[in-house]
């Protein structure tokens, strides 16, 4: 089997990436075990750099490690659902709140442009996840509070756990763009209440489709 090739970039952590693609593809599926002998022999690297990757996957949620059975995707039981999104909606609705005090009016225009790149993408889910991601995370990155935006980073890659769950749902996706609008009205108006009602509304109708 031909080796991966892997760049000079610490050795473990681009083995976590790989690694978290992989699960984010569904390549590892929640709930399988993780075969190390397998995974070190495709990568050509030894088990060491491999362990260390796995620990970072831990520490984010993806990656469950058993007593003596090994590494396993992590399964999303409703209730770690359910928590999930209740903390996403708590920081991220604070977040768009504090951008919509604050925004200057080109931040305002970038979001403008990714709503635009939103509606224009529903008949493709996966540019809409990706677009949907990139609006919720550069609101973040506007709030200007780094502690923030990691948790809610480390938060989303264990979201992703059920990923595209709640956009196969029917109508989703549309309603999910009408949110937006309604977010991005309130940012527009720079209403912060207004706009950390969108975003919770967002968050409870998401969670309500992915359930």
């Amino acid at each position: 089997m031909s080796a991966v090739s892997l760049t000079p970039r610490a050795l473990y952590e681009q083995v976590a990436e790989e690694l978290r693609q992989r699960i984010f593809r569904r390549e590892l599926e929640p709930g399988a075990w993780i075969d190390e002998l397998k995974i070190a022999e495709e990568f050509g690297i030894s088990r060491t750099p491999l362990r260390e990757a796995l620990k970072v996957l831990a520490a984010e949620g993806l990656v469950t490690m058993k007593v003596r059975r090994g590494a396993y995707v992590t399964e999303m039981s409703e209730k770690d659902l359910r928590d999930v999104y209740h903390l996403l909606s708590l920081l991220e609705r604070d977040a768009a709140a504090s951008v919509a005090a604050r925004a200057t009016p080109a931040q305002l225009r970038e979001l403008e442009a990714l709503h635009e790149e939103l509606a224009a993408a529903t008949q493709d889910r996966e540019r809409f996840f990706a677009i949907n991601e990139r609006i919720h995370m550069r609101l973040l990155e506007m709030a200007d509070n780094r502690w923030l935006s990691q948790v809610v980073a480390d938060l989303r890659k264990v979201m992703k756990l059920n990923r595209h769950n709640s956009l196969f749902k029917q109508g989703r996706i549309e309603q999910s763009l009408a949110e937006h609008g309604a977010l991005m009205a309130a940012l527009r108006a720079r209403n912060a209440e207004a706009t950390e009602r969108a975003m919770r509304e967002h968050f409870a109708s998401g969670l309500e489709a992915a359930g």
